[in-house]
């Protein structure tokens, strides 16, 4: 793709002043353990067609974000100590761009590489800010959005809270508009002593590569089928989502392509996650108006059975679907997500126990004696909802993210699919992609439709 080349840079201010009571803006335990990384999105949108030109849709988007962040206070200020946000009106990081390219030309060959021209910063250049913006203009009269926000803030949940919300009042949404966020999380997990912790860690630069990779209907429903274990009606309740079966899929082919001859020399430990939103999990369950990280990670160690039906016997790697049915990793995630309960939240809240297992899983993760696969689904959050008053966009991608292992699950704008983003070294993705098995399971079609 051709460059993008920025126009402008400024910050946008809070239309209203943030009262002085607010200020000071206390990071919870869960906010000072997030990794200090934008979560991005670039959402698309095609040209309008009520001559409104791209100029007016940008001015119109800059003046409706300085009303959203009257509501969204924190993302105006600035983080200071992974305490506090310093919540001074300081206004957000917002870019105006242009790109020598017609947005047909995006949709036609999506590369998540080349979405990262989209965002105003690099993803792990965070330092205080709390949240940035790239307005970019195509060529054609297409334009593109793009949001970051530092997760130090806050989780998906608060991500869509925001963004939707800004959308809502730029289209003059009154019922949306009134949504207010509660900003309380520091009083459901108390910040804490972090010393010897580095949130930092796990974060790569320049040897990682995203691929996009898109599951129909049909296959999604086949997989699920597959890792439906019909001998004992008493270990599946149900069948699996279809998060739970394109997650264990997906890991069942990276074992096989890339870790198949690493596993019986090592005495690593294999481990699945997902990221788990705990607002239902709590006791009483919180509204999901509670802005902040209010979530935490299900973490599936797998056995060395489950390699084994995976990889086979040593140097040996296996390739027919009875080998990586692994019903036994479908439900070690099952167990650890719904683990994920009252009582796992109550201790999260009341002592020190977590803290002690992140610093000893950072420490074993640096020494190379755990390889972790990350899961993060945004499948069914309104990603395709944010109407700024000239239509929904026609598609939303992420970007090229910088922890290694990791897969971003979206819908597909349909509904009925799902794109699976991810991110690999480079290496690694080389011999992922060539998986005969893996690819017999991808959508041959990887253009958008609009």
């Amino acid at each position: 793709m051709d460059e993008v080349k920025v126009i402008s840079k400024e910050l946008i201010k809070p239309s209203s002043p943030t009262p002085h009571l607010l200020r000071h803006y206390q990071l919870s335990f869960l906010d000072q353990i997030a990794v200090p990384v934008f979560m991005p999105l670039v959402l698309f949108y095609p040209k309008e067609t009520n001559n409104i030109t791209n100029q007016e849709r940008c001015n119109h988007a800059k003046k409706s974000l300085s009303k959203a962040l009257t509501q969204f206070y924190p993302l105006a200020g600035r983080v200071k100590h992974n305490m506090y946000i310093d919540c001074n009106d300081e206004g957000a990081y917002f870019v105006e761009a242009e790109a020598k390219c017609t947005l047909s030309h995006i949709l036609q060959h999506p590369d998540p590489n080349d979405l990262n021209k989209f965002l105003p910063l690099e993803l792990d250049d965070v330092n205080d800010l709390a949240s940035v913006f790239q307005v970019t203009l195509f060529q054609c009269g297409g334009l593109a959005i793009s949001f970051g926000m530092s997760h130090k803030v806050g989780d998906s949940l608060s991500f869509f809270m925001f963004l939707n919300s800004w959308a809502a009042i730029a289209r003059g949404d009154s019922t949306t508009i009134n949504t207010v966020p509660c900003f309380q999380s520091s009083l459901l997990f108390p910040p804490k002593d972090l010393s010897g912790f580095q949130p930092r860690t796990g974060i790569v630069k320049d040897t990682i590569v995203a691929k996009r990779f898109v599951f129909d209907a049909s296959t999604i429903s086949a997989l699920r089928a597959m890792y439906t274990d019909d001998g004992d009606n008493n270990k599946y309740p149900r069948r699996p989502t279809r998060v739970e079966a394109l997650s264990a899929f997906i890991w069942s082919r990276f074992m096989a392509s890339v870790e198949a001859n690493k596993v019986h020399d090592s005495d690593k430990i294999y481990t699945l996650l997902h990221a788990i939103n705990l607002r239902p999990r709590m006791d009483p369950p919180l509204q999901e108006l509670y802005f902040g990280n209010i979530s935490r990670i299900a973490v599936a160690i797998a056995s060395m059975e489950d390699i084994d039906n995976i990889c086979g016997p040593k140097d040996i790697c296996g390739g027919t679907k009875e080998d990586f049915k692994n019903h036994g990793t479908v439900k070690k995630m099952r167990d650890a997500i719904r683990n994920v309960n009252v009582e796992y939240v109550k201790k999260l809240q009341e002592s020190d126990g977590h803290l002690s297992f992140m610093k000893g899983r950072a420490e074993q993760v640096m020494k190379g004696e755990v390889v972790s696969f990350s899961f993060t689904s945004l499948c069914r959050f309104p990603i395709y909802e944010a109407d700024f008053g000239w239509g929904k966009p026609v598609w939303v991608g992420s970007a090229r993210l910088t922890f290694k292992n990791l897969v971003v699950f979206l819908d597909t704008k349909e509904g009925d699919g799902i794109e699976a983003w991810i991110n690999l070294k480079v290496e690694d993705m080389v011999k992922f992609e060539a998986d005969k098995e893996f690819l017999a399971h991808v959508s041959p079609f990887s253009n958008v439709k609009i």
